[in-house]
């Protein structure tokens, strides 16, 4: 038997998703990363003794990863080339790929992975703003680190300078080390992989893009181990607000929804009034019918003026 639904429980549907919403929203994201990197520049002094601070802090706990991995990939050109297409690439492209996977077959989950993923972003770009870190590929040689990028840049499309295209490089913040959102956009996939690929294949894209792109950051010198590890942070903080920030914007839409719907009702009726001064209806008429104000005294409400116009001399008789 079914049961009756308690008055006042019911869920709303949310709003459906269109591509023509969704596309500005992931591009506004985008440009706000990009713009984000370019004008949280700091002071370059500043960022280098960041930079040498969490290389202290690394070699203190012996977790300095990335001299050896760095060390390979300039010795093994066969490693060095791929990771520098991969750290330049992948994340303009995986990470959208798999955004539009979840809105065409995982609609149902899309809405909170994609405000997960924008609120991460613009927690990250807070750490850029706040922390500028030189990356240990634009240390002095003294440090032991080789920068990949200018050392193969003759095989890719990116310059010597960044992993902006050939003359951009001024364009770019090279010092938005910290975190690292390569490693976080790939953790972000990799949990989209893993919780609704569906396949094995899926869920181990899902394990090795984010700990090849960890290696990857490392091995080409633009990140220190915690510039992953903070990336990573970032994305734990992100998916802990991403439902009370999806529930403000619903709060707010629903606000900006019934400020419109009440407006256009609010001005019709003030403006459209049928009835005149002198007119008087009763229930269920559409149009009032005229009526006479000295009408008999034993006119019905309903009876049509000639009616109280005979009652007038019986009543006299």
């Amino acid at each position: 038997m079914p049961q009756a639904e308690t008055p006042g429980t019911e869920v709303n549907p949310p709003t459906r998703l269109r591509w023509w919403t969704e596309l500005p929203l992931i591009l506004l994201v985008y440009a706000s990363y990009s713009a984000g990197r370019l004008l949280a520049r700091g002071d370059v002094s500043d960022a280098v003794d960041h930079g040498l601070a969490v290389l202290r802090l690394e070699k203190l706990l012996h977790i300095n990863a990335e001299h050896p991995m760095n060390r390979l990939f300039t010795r093994e050109a066969w490693l060095g080339v791929p990771a520098d297409f991969w750290y330049a690439s992948l994340h303009y492209l995986v990470t959208p790929v798999v955004l539009v996977w979840l809105f065409r077959r995982r609609a149902e989950y899309y809405r909170a992975a994609r405000t997960w993923l924008m609120t991460s972003t613009f927690l990250g770009l807070i750490g850029f703003t706040l922390l500028p870190t030189c990356p240990p590929r634009l240390l002095s040689p003294g440090y032991g680190f080789v920068d990949t990028m200018a050392e193969y840049s003759s095989y890719g499309w990116w310059g010597g300078q960044a992993s902006a295209p050939r003359g951009l490089g001024g364009m770019t913040n090279q010092y938005a080390a910290m975190p690292s959102l390569h490693v976080g956009w790939a953790l972000w996939c990799g949990v989209m992989l893993w919780r609704y690929g569906g396949t094995r294949w899926a869920k181990a894209a899902g394990v090795a893009y984010p700990l090849l792109t960890a290696i990857v950051v490392m091995g080409t010198a633009n990140h220190y181990f915690l510039d992953g590890v903070a990336g990573a942070a970032v994305m734990g903080v992100g998916l802990l607000l991403a439902r009370p920030v999806m529930r403000a914007v619903e709060a707010v839409r629903a606000r900006l929804r019934a400020r419109f719907a009440s407006a256009p009702d609010t001005s019709r009726a003030a403006g459209s009034s049928i009835v005149s001064g002198g007119c008087q209806t009763s229930t269920g008429e559409r149009i009032p019918r005229q009526r006479s104000s000295h009408a008999g005294l034993g006119a019905e409400p309903g009876a049509s003026p000639a009616d109280a116009g005979d009652g007038a001399p019986a009543a006299a008789r």
